[in-house]
């Protein structure tokens, strides 16, 4: 009979195990699937736009809360003779024409300019993921009723209805704004949400929650909504920059924010008289520079929020 293969020795036979053991441990297992959002903050991470943004909001965010932070003066104390005086030590922006300090105005114009922005956004997501994803999500008769309702709402100018609106509100503060703004502006969060919901129902996973015997209630908020409400974020977050300037443009014409309120809208309305700009251009400079670093650091955020949640830009 041919010679049996013996085997190894002990000593090689936990050698080997060893070796096996350290090249399995040095393989590196593949990465674990990202969600959405996961995928998102891993590219925004890594982009410049994102962070100088975030930085920029954060900062006016903080501001906004506490703007003692940064300037200690009463922004409503004036002081008649110090009228359009140039910046100088202790007052680096200058004095507009009451004689108020153009530097603790801006400071603290920020609170209502940002929440304006903030509330007015707040309440049209609310609204237009409401109106839409019921469109889209219950279609039939359902769908072209509050699509057409929809449309009407669509052919109202936004600055004219605002205009309109706000004339014959007596009330002061920043409520009657926001209220207007987002009575307005939700027709195109409906529309792009009514679209999200329409694309994620078609989806495999919907229809085989759906024909496991799942409720509307539970499909339209455990399946549809968390995978259908990245461009409603995408868009509030570029509008919510759209409505701080909304805000400016109305309080510029009268109708917006009023003094006493200290806004941006409010002083660049009170510095536009082309006399006293040519006399003394710092009252209308400095809050209308952060008007724009404003609104230009919330639409650098959601064009950055954008690319990072659409897969098509990839």
């Amino acid at each position: 009979m041919p010679d049996q293969e013996q085997p190894p020795p002990l000593g090689a036979q936990e050698d080997a195990a060893t070796r096996a053991v350290t090249v399995g441990a040095a393989t590196p297992e593949p990465d674990a699937a990202r969600s959405l959002w996961s995928d998102a903050w891993h590219d925004l991470r890594r982009n410049p736009v994102f962070l100088v943004s975030a930085l920029l909001i954060v900062f006016l965010v903080l501001i906004a809360l506490w703007p003692g932070l940064i300037a200690s003066q009463d922004p409503q104390r004036c002081q008649l003779g110090r009228s359009l005086q140039g910046p100088s030590s202790g007052h680096w922006f200058g004095f507009d024409t009451q004689g108020c300090d153009v530097y603790t105005r801006t400071v603290h114009g920020a609170r209502a300019s940002i929440a304006v922005g903030v509330c007015a956004t707040l309440g049209v997501a609310l609204l237009g993921a409401v109106v839409g994803g019921l469109a889209g999500f219950l279609g039939g008769f359902w769908d072209t009723l509050l699509s057409r309702l929809t449309d009407v709402f669509f052919g109202i100018p936004m600055v004219l209805g605002a205009i309109v609106f706000l004339s014959m509100i007596t009330l002061s503060g920043i409520w009657p704004v926001v209220l207007v703004i987002a009575a307005l502006g939700w027709p195109q969060i409906a529309r792009i949400a009514r679209g999200s919901v329409i694309t994620v129902a078609r989806n495999d996973y919907v229809q085989a929650a759906r024909a496991l015997g799942a409720g509307n209630t539970r499909m339209l908020l455990r399946h549809i909504t968390p995978n259908a409400v990245a461009p409603v974020i995408v868009m509030a977050t570029i509008m919510l920059g759209t409505f701080i300037a909304l805000e400016a443009t109305l309080s510029y014409l009268g109708v917006g924010l009023r003094p006493p309120t200290v806004s941006w809208g409010v002083d660049i309305s009170a510095a536009s008289d082309g006399m006293q700009f040519r006399n003394a251009p710092h009252i209308l400079l400095y809050p209308a520079a952060a008007l724009s670093v404003t609104v230009l650091a919330f639409i650098m955020l959601g064009d950055a929020v954008r690319d990072a949640l659409d897969p098509k830009l990839r």
